[in-house]
């Protein structure tokens, strides 16, 4: 043996006993209580480094952060863990991409139909609300082509439809994508067509320099909140939004025929007239 082994060992089971008499004074499950926020708060100041490095990267510095959704303007098809995997229907969009990248635009046409094409952004929905006080006795439907945006002036927009029963629609060949759906949503009818691209995927604030991990989890799940309690108001199923949640920002759940009336984001699917 060597001289001075045993005391060393003997000095080290003090030590051992301690440790075990500490976590003896918690039962199991306090102690994968305390394991699990442990991995939370690890998982939300990961997530919020990373969001951080967003804004730095794309120079997001307005002091008031609009939930947004980002590029590109037809982002691939995502799978999920849903039943019914996310199709692709990319390739019957007709829509100019560089016009969708414009800020939404509307345009009075025959028969009453209003054309909604762009992105939607911080404002979109004063500009719309000041359209339909000029010629809302003459709209009847709005017919939208957008990759989305301010999640904010989408919901806005859909109140204000619902409200004067004017109908939505999404054409074959056009895109309604992210937030656009919130907008659809708000049509007292609702029709896509067969050849339509209407899809959702995650919501990100496009500012977030100053905003501490808790306070981006707490605000993410209160919007979320907003937005499932939208869709319930619509008389649209919140599980729809289970796809989003699923999907990262740079790409697309597109929501199939079934899905879009199981769901009833539609209240008719049918062959419409392209844009």
């Amino acid at each position: 043996m060597i001289p001075g082994a045993t005391p060393a060992a003997n000095s080290e089971t003090p030590r051992r006993n301690l440790v075990m008499r500490y976590f003896a004074r918690f039962d199991d499950g306090e102690v994968v209580r305390w394991a699990f926020r442990g991995l939370l708060i690890g998982a939300v100041g990961v997530l919020a480094l990373d969001l951080r490095d967003l804004a730095e990267t794309n120079g997001w510095s307005s002091p008031e952060a609009a939930l947004t959704a980002p590029e590109p303007v037809l982002p691939p098809a995502v799978q999920t863990n849903a039943p019914t995997p996310s199709a692709d229907p990319r390739e019957f969009v007709t829509a100019d991409e560089a016009r969708l990248r414009q800020p939404m635009a509307f345009t009075l046409g025959a028969g009453g139909v209003m054309t909604a094409e762009g992105s939607i952004e911080p404002g979109s929905a004063a500009r719309f609300a000041a359209e339909i006080e000029q010629r809302g006795e003459y709209v009847k439907t709005v017919s939208l082509n957008s990759p989305g945006g301010a999640l904010d002036d989408a919901m806005a927009m859909a109140e204000t439809v619902r409200e004067l029963g004017i109908a939505t629609v999404v054409a074959d060949g056009a895109l309604c994508a992210s937030s656009c759906p919130l907008f659809f949503a708000g049509g007292k009818t609702r029709s896509a067509g067969e050849k339509a691209a209407i899809g959702v995927h995650q919501f990100y604030a496009a500012t977030l320099s100053e905003t501490a991990p808790e306070q981006a989890m707490a605000d993410a799940q209160a919007t979320t909140a907003r937005i499932s309690r939208h869709l319930s108001e619509m008389g649209i199923d919140p599980a729809l939004w289970l796809h989003a949640l699923d999907t990262p920002p740079r790409a697309l759940y597109y929501l199939s025929p079934d899905e879009l009336a199981e769901y009833k984001l539609v209240t008719k699917v049918s062959s419409v007239a392209s844009k």
